[in-house]
């Protein structure tokens, strides 16, 4: 069955069954690969994608769903709050082996949009269910209070 999603603001046509997940669709078909297999489950994180704004895991949205949705990956992502993540990360060294860190920077990014002085159990309700294998999530904590300051100016 064919469908047309919008992905990253571009019209995309995907001939695939119904309920293949959103995760397969990007990587193997569109050739989009910044969105990680984690645990296929979405438990991890790994796979977050926005969809229409909101972090999704996308092993669990299937390409049915998803065309009624505008869907953003890390490669699309962008403005002041994921400009302001990318930063902090950088200055502050956040990713270890980095395999989580597109699913990190989407959830961040997402809070950032929504609350621009997030406490840190903001920081650790809109993060939960990612996971990182290095346990870095002091550093991720800071990460997104460094780009909370970089968004104030």
């Amino acid at each position: 069955m064919v469908y047309n999603l919008s992905i990253n603001g571009e019209p995309m046509r995907l001939d695939v069954e119904p309920d293949t997940p959103l995760l397969w669709a990007l990587r193997d078909e569109l050739k989009l690969p910044g969105t990680k297999y984690g645990c296929g489950q979405g438990l991890c994180g790994a796979c977050t994608v926005h969809a229409d704004g909101a972090p999704t895991r996308s092993c669990q949205l299937s390409v049915a769903d998803a065309a009624a949705m505008k869907i953003v990956t890390i490669e699309g992502l962008a403005g002041k709050p994921v400009e302001a993540v990318r930063a902090a990360w950088r200055e502050l060294d956040v990713p270890q082996c980095g395999y989580c860190q597109s699913g990190q920077i989407m959830s961040a990014a997402a809070l950032l949009a929504g609350n621009a002085s997030p406490s840190d159990a903001d920081i650790d309700d809109a993060m939960d269910g990612n996971v990182c294998r290095c346990a870095t999530y002091h550093r991720i904590r800071a990460g997104i209070h460094r780009a909370a300051e970089i968004m104030k100016g």
